[in-house]
């Protein structure tokens, strides 16, 4: 019994001594956390006295500028001052009278200088100028640099076969932002920088050395870093340096995102530094699975989880890659790839390139994004190799072919068609959804669903027929006589589609009905299409467009096809209106911005209700954008009006050349 009382005691002692270790580990534990809490308050505290210290240092900077620019007042009043007394002493030693009292003195002893000096005297003397009053001259404030502010092309000259050429740069757009609720911080290199620039508010620029004071101006919702092999950071993303694990750890501390990602390279070289983050993301597709052998293979560090692996590639970003032209016409070649990219062009200078040449010949093996960049911004791509002999063609028999065929060919068609392609492909927009999906933040933006106001002039099923196939469409407004319109119309839209009708009464103007139709509209924007014209299936789709890389509240055509029955001619309505800001566009066309077009209103007329909104659009400045020529056809019976500004394409049917 006694050994039973000794070991219930050993026993209870060891009990006690590991109670009294764990009750030791966590004093100590405490007292860490108590010197880590010491510590932040002395760092805010710390942090708290230089940021009054810079508050105060701005304001002594200011009241210097202030007071220096007050000194610089009044020197130029000074001097002007100066300059006025210079001048009236000037004006009194010029005067008839003065002149004739310095003579008389001078010659009161001498009557043979006296006389000349009253001859000269009497001569008529200029008088000096009275001095102006100089502008004050301001000093330019340097501008201080912003993390993630614009950059612009740098050169406007490119050499072509040794002879320099000279262009327009592209004028790189400063936003808007598609997410202007999200903040991102972003290590990348000057191509991935501008694809994401305009998906969030973009924190870039910090170095490895302040990015804790960069970033704690505006703490960012996810930290981005590319795998870059320049600049400051790359260093760090090849080994997994300090400073990018003081980065993770800091934004780890905030409960930032963290997201890798590897756009070029070999995923060995960056494996130790990709495995830090908290996701991991690829813009080449090949490279995924080799990214997930790599990444399972390795051992997470203590305190971290194995990362997401995941899909970003590169998509046009609307914003840069758009068909809006470079001042002037094209450069009347066929240019290969490698003469339209050298390889000293920054990225801005690239973005000119683009739009530059007749056609670009890419190789094969080009990069799919190089290609889907090039058709984004409207450039034909050719897979003739203009350095390879063309073999020798007859020649044609009848008329040569006027000087503009270029502009109504075959090639012409395919750009445009390339174009949609590029896009529907995805945009940087839609690829940064699904990563912002994938860390779990929102990914709101803007949308651009569409209401319908269509107008029915007596063949509805015609009218429905060019309104049926159209993407994006949520809401159908039609304004017919048929009783049973609405019945039909539901029966032509798709389900998703809302759908009312309104009877036309005698009392209204179309422009009155156009109103009453516009108070109906729920979409984003708000489509006006004419029953009697022909509208292409990719009609809305390539309309709407403009509204991502423009700032256009009003978008229409001015450049389209129009289609006389009574002679079967097509012709093309002012060709060089594609892609500029214009006083009009034809009102069969006008796709608006619903609060804008709420705010403007149709006349309250039958005829002429498009010309009169123009007119209030230009008094009202709202802007109004041409898009492409193609996807629309004006058809009448005959009228005189469409052959203003107009070129004849072919005796025939439309379709051929409109709806592509």
């Amino acid at each position: 019994m006694a050994g039973d009382q000794l070991e219930s005691t050993r026993l209870a002692l060891r009990d006690a001594v590991a109670q009294a270790e764990r009750a030791a580990e966590l004093a100590r534990l405490l007292d860490a956390a108590q010197a880590k809490i010491a510590d932040a308050e002395r760092a805010s505290a710390e942090a708290n006295t230089l940021r009054e210290r810079l508050e105060q240092a701005e304001k002594g900077l200011a009241a210097a500028q202030a007071a220096e620019e007050k000194l610089r007042r009044d020197l130029a009043e000074q001097r002007y001052q100066a300059e006025v007394a210079r001048w009236k002493l000037s004006s009194v030693q010029v005067a008839r009278w003065s002149r004739l009292g310095d003579a008389i003195k001078t010659g009161k002893s001498n009557p043979v200088r006296l006389a000349r000096g009253l001859r000269g005297a009497a001569k008529p003397a200029k008088r000096p100028v009275a001095p102006k009053r100089q502008p004050i001259p301001v000093t330019k404030k340097t501008d201080r640099q912003v993390p993630g502010a614009s950059f612009q092309a740098t050169t406007s000259t490119r050499v072509i076969g040794g002879a320099s050429v000279k262009l327009k740069p592209f004028r790189v757009p400063t936003g808007p932002n598609t997410r202007p609720h999200l903040t991102a911080a972003v290590v990348a290199e000057p191509h991935a920088e501008a694809l994401l620039r305009y998906e969030w508010r973009q924190t870039a620029g910090f170095t490895p050395g302040d990015f804790a004071r960069a970033l704690s101006a505006e703490v960012p919702h996810l930290l981005l870093v590319e795998s870059v092999t320049g600049g400051p950071w790359a260093d760090e993303v090849r080994e997994a340096g300090p400073a990018l694990r003081a980065l993770l750890a800091w934004c780890a501390e905030r409960g930032i995102r963290t997201v890798f990602w590897h756009t070029h390279g070999e995923v060995g070289r960056f494996a130790a530094a990709a495995s830090l983050f908290e996701h991991v993301v690829s813009a080449l597709p090949g490279t995924v699975k080799e990214w997930g052998a790599t990444l399972a293979a390795r051992e997470p560090e203590p305190g971290r989880r194995p990362p997401s692996l995941g899909l970003l590639p590169f998509a046009v970003q609307p914003r840069v890659h758009n068909p809006l032209p470079l001042a002037g016409d094209r450069f009347d070649r066929v240019l290969t790839l490698a003469e339209l990219l050298p390889a000293h062009l920054a990225y801005p200078d690239v973005l000119t390139s683009y739009r530059w040449p007749r056609a670009v010949y890419c190789p094969p093996g080009t990069e799919p994004w190089r290609m889907a960049e090039l058709a984004a911004c409207g450039t034909p791509i050719t897979p003739v190799d203009p350095a390879e002999p063309v073999a020798a063609t007859p020649p044609q028999a009848g008329p040569p072919a006027p000087p503009d065929a270029l502009a109504l060919s075959a090639d012409d068609r395919r750009a445009h068609v390339a174009l949609r392609q590029s896009y529907a492909a995805g945009t940087m927009s839609q690829k940064v959804d699904d990563l912002l999906g994938a860390v779990g933040l929102p990914s709101a933006r803007a949308t651009l669903n569409v209401s319908v106001i269509l107008i029915d002039r007596g063949d509805l099923d015609h009218a429905l027929a060019q309104v049926a196939p159209q993407k994006g469409v949520v809401q159908l407004v039609v304004l017919s006589d048929a009783p049973d319109a609405a019945e039909r119309a539901r029966a032509a839209m798709p389900d998703r589609v809302d759908v009312a009708a309104r009877r036309t009464e005698s009392g209204l103007t179309l422009g009155g009905m156009l109103n009453r139709a516009l108070d109906l509209c729920e979409g984003d924007l708000v489509a006006v299409m004419d029953g009697r014209d022909l509208y292409g299936e990719h009609y809305l789709t390539d309309l709407a467009r403009p509204f991502l890389f423009t700032t256009a509240d009003i978008v229409g055509k001015a450049a389209y096809f129009a289609h006389m029955r009574d002679v079967a001619a097509t012709v093309l309505r002012q060709p060089s209106a594609e892609y500029s800001y214009l006083p009009e566009v034809s009102g069969a066309t006008l796709l608006a911005r619903r609060t804008v077009l709420r705010g403007i209103g149709f006349a309250d007329v039958s005829e002429g209700w498009d010309e009169v909104l123009m007119r209030q659009c230009r008094a009202d400045g709202v802007k109004v954008f041409s898009a492409d020529r193609y996807g629309y056809v004006c058809v009448r019976d005959r009228d005189r009006w469409l052959l203003g500004a107009a070129r004849l394409v072919d005796y025939g049917p439309p379709e051929p050349h409109a709806l592509v």
